[in-house]
């Protein structure tokens, strides 16, 4: 089990940083952009965001794979082979809290499985607070698009 607290800590704290590390890049490219239409750099920042989370989602999936085929503290069940696939459709099924249950850890991988979610949900919840920062300085309704005209 204790193996399994390790990993888990060290996949928090990654993707905690590479969350933090890419959306400053994703604002320094907003500030510094000459984009005619503000609405792209909202578009752009979507697109961005996206990416951070399948990168943290595949970090998550290497660490099921670590866990379970390096240092093997646990296994899949519900699939007759566990193939890389698996592993990132597994930990994109957790971060994003879905969980259809047709795929499963067995032993400590179970803790790690169980903290994905809670991070996910904080990281999903800081690129929302993020996107609506963005939208607020860049997104233009249609009486004010006008009068900035």
């Amino acid at each position: 089990m204790g193996l399994a607290i390790a990993i888990s800590l060290v996949l928090l704290g990654a993707t905690a940083l590479i969350h933090y590390e890419g959306l400053h890049l994703v604002s320094r490219g907003l500030g510094r952009s000459d984009t005619v239409y503000s609405q792209g750099k909202v578009l752009r920042t979507i697109f961005w965001i996206f990416l951070i989370h399948l990168i943290e989602i595949a970090l998550y999936a290497f660490g099921f794979w670590f866990a379970d085929i390096v240092v093997d503290i646990g296994s899949f069940q519900g699939s007759h082979e566990i193939g890389l696939f698996h592993y990132f459709y597994f930990s994109a099924e957790s971060f994003s809290t879905l969980g259809l249950g047709d795929l499963y850890p067995v032993g400590p991988l179970r803790l790690i499985a169980s903290i994905e979610p809670i991070n996910g949900l904080l990281l999903l919840g800081w690129s929302t607070s993020f996107t609506f920062l963005c939208m607020s300085r860049y997104w233009t309704f249609g009486s004010e698009a006008a009068n900035k005209t």
